[in-house]
């Protein structure tokens, strides 16, 4: 082969796993599993991708006869989870920076918070009581019952994982049975572009938007009737520890 062949080979294998980032959820899945283990050819649509793509290389068997041929990644299907990689700790720094954002900002207004909670909630898909993990609840500071306000703030920061949140009512079902008001708090792209706005989010849920280190109001949440939190609610909250307020606190725009 030519050193101009060989050139234009390798660009084609770089170009291939630049195309990484739109890969979907299923090609990185399968390509995931295909580097921790080669495997014989699955002959589906998702292999035939990751073929033209360069990311997985089939591996012509010695022996047909007796051992089929194999399935392996390629060096552009490393560079491809390296990516996937890369872009996945980007995007939970991101999700982690908003969570504290979010979480101070309600401290500041006297709020009890607490973030990262497995709770449990009466109202699911299933019609029975399931756990669900809100990124930040938080009560009001008071001693009646009725005037705690339970809130969650779910939070969200790429456009996909938004979209992908919407399609899931009974997720949504298990944090409105457990809060008064639920909000969406959405964060922004690369361009410092909101990732949605009012018009996506359900008129149930309220919707913030962070502007650097800004939260604005762009919808309120509607005020569900008051009810009691249940108990697996106040023994999850004692077993954690509730924030404490930051020196410098979130500001808050209307």
């Amino acid at each position: 082969m030519s050193l101009g062949n060989l050139h234009h080979r390798a660009s084609f294998v770089r170009n291939r796993a630049l195309s990484a980032s739109t890969l979907r959820r299923s090609h990185l899945r399968r390509l995931r599993q295909m580097f921790r283990s080669s495997g014989w050819p699955c002959q589906d649509p998702i292999e035939v991708d990751l073929l033209a793509a360069g990311l997985i290389e089939r591996i012509a068997s010695g022996d047909p006869g007796l051992r089929p041929d194999t399935i392996r990644v390629t060096d552009a299907g490393v560079q491809a989870l390296a990516l996937a990689q890369a872009q996945n700790r980007q995007a939970l720094s991101a999700h982690e920076a908003l969570v504290q954002l979010t979480a101070q900002w309600l401290v500041a207004q006297g709020r009890l918070v607490w973030t990262g909670l497995s709770l449990l909630s009466p109202d699911t898909s299933a019609g029975s009581w399931g756990p669900c993990r809100p990124d930040v609840f938080s009560l009001r500071h008071s001693s009646l019952e009725h005037a705690l306000e339970p809130a969650i703030h779910e939070i969200k920061v790429s456009r996909a994982d938004l979209l992908g949140d919407l399609r899931q009512p009974g997720k949504r079902g298990a944090y409105l049975g457990l809060a008064q008001r639920v909000w969406y708090v959405l964060g922004s792209d690369s361009q410092d572009t909101p990732i949605g706005d009012p018009d996506d989010i359900p008129p149930e849920c309220g919707v913030l938007i962070s502007r650097g280190d800004t939260l604005c109001v762009a919808r309120p949440a509607p005020a569900r009737e008051a009810r009691p939190v249940a108990l697996p609610t106040w023994l999850a909250l004692a077993r954690a520890q509730p924030l404490e307020a930051d020196t410098s606190s979130p500001q808050h725009c209307l």
